[in-house]
């Protein structure tokens, strides 16, 4: 009985804690009673409680909710199409030997840039001029005898107009001067092959393009056409960027270049932060890829200054069109929620009220506005997360105007009776501001 008596106490004590708890937490969050004017003087809280203007809770506080605004403006937007892209060589070149024998010298020097006939390499030549002299020797005796037949028929000719020798021998002397044609122009052919092969042991450049790393060196027995290229050659003025784009995006793309327009194509780093180089939409393939469902492109780039480099990897940009004169808006500012796309938007009674939108193409940093916006709007950037319709805001900051002294901007908050920073007229684009930028 003791034990039960000493632990009441306890449980009582608990009790009350969790009691206060519970009524200090519906303090807290029980909405706060509208702030006394200051004229009231006296009651609870006095003149202090007015300038808290109460509690904090779920009844929120009626100060205005700072946000940062940006208008909606009017002007040209550039539609790309974004997609990664492979640089392509124009030509790439494996340079083998020709012919079979020693690797005697090397005229080029890794990574150097060479024009089409250029000496890269030259194979020992002598076997070459035996062969070609041995050739050219067998072409002059069976000329000899060329020549000494065709005397014997036109001898046998006049012989037989005098009806001194035999039809036959006649029709011989004919036979051995046809051999001995055919025999000599078997041995110009065996002429000719000797020379080719001796030209074939110097090695040049087939294409103008940069020489890669050496695969075979000095003193090396190569054999003709050997699996092992001497160097690669790649051409990269110009070069290409194969990318590809899905089949949804290819009306605009296909309709612009079938009519004969040049597409300008952009290559950025990696990082898709520099701008690499720039060219235009060269060819398109003839068939979309059913495992992908995209078409392959390539852009075409002079590449003068040698930027862009085969096999590297870069973000493509295909500028397909230029929307003129539509309604766009910072992307930012536009929320998505169960009803659709909306956005808030500050009304010149610094309230805010919500617009349902129909959006259409987007760069990641503005939007094409198709309904609910005009231009001149206010969106809401920063701060949406305690808006609701009707909810009372200050502006903090508007892109739209531009102090011209340091001092100005902090005056046009301090004067509440003055227009607010975003105060545009629609159609009117302050200097610096989104819509300034792009129509310049």
């Amino acid at each position: 009985m003791q034990a039960s008596n000493s632990r009441s106490p306890r449980r009582w004590l608990v009790g009350l804690l969790i009691l206060l708890l519970v009524a200090a937490l519906a303090w807290w969050l029980w909405p706060a009673a509208a702030p006394a004017p200051k004229e009231a003087g006296g009651g609870r809280g006095g003149k202090g409680m007015g300038m808290m203007g109460g509690r904090p809770g779920f009844g929120g506080s009626s100060d205005p909710v700072p946000v940062r605004v940006e208008p909606v403006r009017v002007g040209d937007f550039p539609l790309y199409y974004k997609a990664l892209g492979t640089v392509t060589a124009t030509n790439t070149v494996n340079v083998r030997s020709r012919v079979a024998g020693e690797l005697v010298k090397i005229h080029f020097k890794e990574g150097q840039q060479v024009k089409a006939g250029d000496l890269l390499a030259e194979i020992d030549p002598r076997p070459y001029r035996i062969a070609l002299q041995q050739a050219e020797g067998t072409l002059a005796q069976n000329q000899a005898q060329l020549k000494n037949a065709q005397v014997d028929l036109a001898r046998y000719k006049g012989l037989y107009a005098e009806d001194s020798i035999a039809k036959q021998t006649l029709d011989t002397a004919e036979a051995q001067v046809a051999q001995f044609q055919g025999l000599v122009k078997t041995n110009q052919a065996q002429v000719n092959d000797a020379r080719l092969n001796l030209d074939f042991t110097q090695i040049r450049a087939p294409i103008n393009g940069r020489v890669g790393l050496r695969q075979l060196d000095l003193g090396n027995l190569v054999a003709a056409n050997d699996t092992t290229a001497l160097v690669v050659i790649t051409q990269t003025e110009p070069i290409s960027v194969a990318f590809t784009l899905p089949e949804t995006e290819l009306s605009t793309v296909l309709e612009r270049y079938r009519s004969g327009a040049s597409l300008p194509v952009e290559a950025w780093d990696r990082s898709d932060s520099k701008l690499q180089s720039t060219g235009v939409l060269g060819s398109i393939d003839n068939q979309i890829d059913t495992t992908t469902g995209t078409l392959k492109f390539k852009g075409r780039f002079e590449n003068k200054d040698l930027a862009l480099f085969p096999n590297q990897f870069v973000n493509v940009r295909l500028l397909a069109d230029t929307l003129k004169q539509v309604t766009m808006a910072p992307a930012a500012a536009i929320q998505f929620g169960n009803d659709g796309t909306f956005a808030y938007v500050v009304n010149a009674e610094s309230k805010v009220n919500v617009r349902k939108l129909k959006v259409g193409a987007s760069d990641g940093e503005n939007s094409v506005i198709l309904e609910g916006l005009k231009a001149g709007d206010r969106l809401v950037l920063e701060g949406t997360d305690r808006l609701r319709e009707g909810t009372k805001v200050e502006v903090v900051e508007d892109s739209s105007q531009v102090p011209t002294t340091p001092g100005q901007h902090l005056q046009g908050q301090e004067a509440k009776g003055s227009a607010r920073a975003g105060d545009v007229q629609p159609g009117e684009a302050q200097p610096g501001s989104a819509a300034g930028k792009a129509g310049a």
